[in-house]
C-alpha cells in the first residue's frame, strides 16, 4: 500500500451480512433437500444439535453469543489456562500409564517409554497392577529427579505412597526435588468399588500424606480427584465435571480440618478428566472445569495463585473399540489435540489396543509417537489457549460450566460425595444417562466408526493377552461389584458381533442375509448400500443379487441365507415389493426386511409378507437382535 492508498482491511472490500440473510440462503438449501419449509430462526434451528446436560448446539455463532470476558492465561477464572506461559515453553506433560502385575516387564516399558519421549510416568500399583513391594523393581534405572511419578494404586495407596517416599529416600533424591502425585482419592475408590467401610481411615491417611509433602515435597501433590469413574459409568460431561468438583470440595474440607491452610490444601489436588474424540467437548471441558474449580477455591478463601486447577487428561476408554481397533489411533489423536488445546497439564493417550488387553510394544510406541508429533511437529503448544475467543467454544464453554454447577448443587445438596455415592443418587443419575445415550448408540444416532457403520468382516481379530483389571475397579458392568458400571460404546454391537463369532466357529460360516436388489442399479444401489452396512453391524454377512418375483426363490435358495431384505427406490417398491416379498416367504425366507420406511404402502407390504421396515434411525440393534434370534432358530 502506498501513501495515496492507504491500507484498508481486506473484509472492506465485501458487504456486511446479517444472520437473517444467512438465514435465507439456509432456507433455500433446506427447502431444495426436501428437509423443511421452516424460515427463518426456525430453518436455523432445523441445522441445530443436541448434547447432553441440556445443551444445544447451534449451525452459527457470531459476535452476540459470546459470553462475558474470561480474563487473561494464568490468571482467575482460569479458563485460558492455569499458567501465563500456558504450554508455550516446555508443552505438555506426557504421561504413559503403567499396569503390568510383572515388576519386570513393566521396567523395560518404562524406560522404553522415558528414553522416546516420555516425560512422566502413571503407574497402577498394588491389586490388579505392580505388586507394591515391587516398586522399586519397576522404578530401576529411572532418575527420580527428573521424571515425575504419578501413583494410582487404589485400596492400597498408603502403602505405597511410603514405599515411593522410602525409594526417593533410598536414592538420594530430596523430597524438595520429586515431583508427581501419590494417588490418593478414597471418593474415587469408593465410586470405583462400593466400599466405604475404611472411608474414614482413608481420609486420615490421606489428609497426613497431603500435610507431609506440602511441608516437605512442594512437588508432589498427595490427592488425584478422579473423575473418571464417573465417564466410565456413562456420564455425561456436565456429570463427570459435577462429581469431580463434589470430591475437590469434600477434600478441602478433609484437609483444612486436618490443619492445612486452604492454598496447602487446593496445592495437594489433581484432577483427571477423560478426553474424547468430540473435539470442542473437550477443549470445552477442560476450560469450564478450570473456571469451575476457581470460583470454589474463591469462596473457600484461596489465593488467586492456588485457585489454578491442575489437570490431567486421558484419552477415554468408553470411546475405544473392541473391532477394527486401528480406528482407535484415529480417537486417541484426537482426544490427545483436543487435550492439548484444551489446556490440560498433563495428557495420557491410551494405546489404540488397550480395550484388547495388554497393550504390545508396538501401541505403546504408536501412543507416545502421537503426542510427540502433536508437540513437536505440529507445535500445539506453541499457542496458548488456541481455541479461546471462539465464539462457539466460548459458549459451549460457558454452558458447559453452568450445567456443571447445577449438579455440583445437587450433589452438595444430598450430602456431598460420599453420601451422594451411598445412597445411590450419583449412580442413579450416570445410569439414566447412559440409557439415554444407549438409545441414541442403537438407532445410530451416535455412530461408530468400524462398528455401527463402515463394519469390516473379513478383517482378522486383533488378539492381546488378558490385562490386569486397573487397582480398585472391575473391568465391566458385571466385575464392578457395588461401585459404579464401566461402559463401553461398542457394548451392545460387541455383543451381536460376539453371536456371529460363535456361529462362525460352530458352523464355519457366519449368519446372512439375502439382499433382494429391485430393479435398476440406480434403483437400489443407495438402499442395498444401507442395508449392508446395517446387517454387518451385527455381524450378518450380505449376499446381494438383482432380482424380480420370478427369479428372487432360486437366488434366495443359492445364497445360504435364511432371512432376507428387499432394496430398491419407493418407486419400484410400488411395482414389485409385495410379489418379491410374498415370493421370499414362499421360498422359506424366516424373516424379510424392507429397506425404507414404510410409507403408503405397509398394510399391503405386511400382508404380502414384509415382516420389519429398516431405515436410517431405525432400532438397529433390535432389528440385528431379532434377526439373530431367528437365524439361530433356523
Amino acid at each position: 500500500m502506498t501513501a495515496e492508498s492507504p491500507e484498508l482491511p481486506l473484509a472492506a472490500a465485501f458487504p456486511d451480512a446479517d444472520r437473517e440473510q444467512w438465514q435465507r440462503l439456509v432456507e433455500g438449501v433446506l427447502r431444495k433437500s426436501g428437509i423443511t419449509e421452516a424460515a427463518g430462526a426456525a430453518a436455523e434451528d432445523a441445522l441445530a444439535t443436541d448434547l447432553q446436560d441440556g445443551i444445544r448446539i447451534r449451525p452459527l455463532y457470531t459476535a452476540e453469543d459470546a459470553p462475558a470476558p474470561v480474563g487473561h492465561p494464568g490468571f482467575p477464572p482460569f479458563v485460558r489456562g492455569g499458567r501465563p506461559e500456558g504450554g508455550a515453553v516446555a508443552g505438555w506433560d506426557v504421561r504413559q500409564r503403567h499396569a503390568h502385575a510383572d515388576s519386570r516387564h513393566a521396567n523395560e516399558s518404562v524406560l522404553n517409554d522415558l528414553e522416546n519421549g516420555v516425560t512422566s510416568l502413571w503407574l497402577a500399583v498394588g491389586d490388579g497392577g505392580i505388586p507394591v513391594a515391587e516398586l522399586p523393581q519397576a522404578l530401576d534405572g529411572v532418575y527420580l529427579d527428573l521424571a515425575a511419578v504419578a501413583l494410582e494404586a487404589g485400596a492400597d495407596f498408603a502403602a505405597a505412597a511410603e514405599e515411593l517416599l522410602r525409594l526417593y529416600a533410598t536414592r538420594g533424591v530430596p523430597l524438595s526435588e520429586a515431583a508427581g502425585n501419590l494417588g490418593g482419592d478414597p471418593l474415587g475408590l469408593l465410586a470405583r468399588t462400593g466400599d466405604d467401610g475404611a472411608l474414614d481411615d482413608r481420609l486420615t491417611a490421606v489428609a497426613r500424606l497431603a500435610q507431609r509433602c506440602a511441608a516437605e515435597a512442594p512437588g508432589l501433590r498427595a490427592l488425584a480427584v478422579d473423575a473418571l469413574p464417573y465417564h466410565e459409568a456413562g456420564g455425561s460431561t456436565a456429570e463427570e465435571l459435577g462429581a469431580s468438583l463434589a470430591t475437590g470440595v469434600a477434600y478441602l474440607r478433609r484437609l483444612t480440618a486436618a490443619g492445612l491452610g486452604i492454598d496447602d490444601a487446593c496445592r495437594q489436588l489433581e484432577f483427571r478428566y477423560a478426553a474424547t474424540a468430540d473435539q470442542f467437548l473437550t477443549i470445552a471441558k477442560l476450560r469450564a472445569a478450570r473456571r469451575l474449580w476457581a470460583r470454589v477455591a474463591e469462596v473457600c478463601g484461596a489465593s488467586p495463585g492456588a485457585a489454578a486447577q491442575r489437570q490431567h487428561a486421558v484419552t477415554s476408554t468408553v470411546m475405544m473399540t473392541r473391532r477394527d481397533p486401528w480406528v482407535n489411533m484415529l480417537r486417541t489423536t484426537v482426544a490427545g489435540l483436543s487435550a492439548g488445546v484444551g489446556g490440560a497439564d498433563a495428557v495420557t493417550v491410551l494405546p489404540f489396543d488397550a480395550a484388547l488387553g495388554a497393550p504390545d510394544a508396538f501401541a505403546r510406541r504408536i501412543a507416545r509417537n502421537t503426542q510427540s508429533v502433536l508437540l513437536e511437529e505440529s507445535h500445539l503448544a506453541k499457542v496458548i489457549d488456541p481455541a479461546g475467543g471462539s465464539w462457539y467454544v466460548e459458549r459451549l464453554t460457558d454452558e458447559l460450566a453452568e450445567a456443571a454447577w447445577a449438579f455440583f448443587q445437587e450433589i452438595e445438596a444430598a450430602g456431598g460425595q460420599a453420601a451422594a455415592l451411598r445412597s445411590g443418587m450419583i449412580g442413579e443419575r450416570l445410569a439414566q444417562t447412559w440409557q439415554r445415550r444407549s438409545r441414541e448408540l442403537a438407532h445410530r444416532r451416535e455412530p461408530i466408526t468400524g462398528v455401527s457403520e463402515f463394519p469390516h468382516l473379513a478383517e482378522p481379530p486383533v488378539h492381546r493377552e488378558p490385562a490386569p483389571a486397573p487397582a480398585g475397579r472391575g473391568s465391566s458392568r458385571t466385575e464392578s461389584g457395588g461401585g459404579l458400571p464401566r461402559v463401553r460404546r461398542d457394548d451392545a454391537y460387541e455383543t451381536l458381533r460376539s453371536r456371529s463369532d460363535a456361529r462362525l466357529a460352530a458352523t464355519g460360516a457366519r449368519p446372512k442375509v439375502f439382499l433382494a436388489a429391485l430393479g435398476p442399479v440406480a434403483a437400489h444401489t443407495a438402499r442395498a448400500a444401507f442395508a449392508a452396512n446395517l446387517f454387518q453391524a451385527g455381524g450378518i454377512e450380505t449376499v446381494q443379487e438383482s432380482v424380480d418375483a420370478g427369479s428372487v426363490a432360486d437366488a434366495f435358495a443359492g445364497s445360504g441365507a435364511t432371512i432376507a431384505c428387499l432394496c430398491a427406490s419407493d418407486a419400484v417398491y410400488g411395482e414389485q415389493a409385495a410379489a418379491v416379498a410374498a415370493a421370499l416367504k414362499s421360498a422359506g425366507a424366516r424373516q424379510v426386511h424392507l429397506a425404507g420406511k414404510p410409507g403408503e404402502h405397509r398394510e399391503e407390504l405386511t400382508k404380502a409378507g414384509v415382516d420389519t421396515f429398516v431405515f436410517a434411525g431405525c432400532d438397529a440393534v433390535e432389528v440385528l437382535s431379532s434377526s439373530l434370534d431367528v437365524m439361530e432358530v433356523a
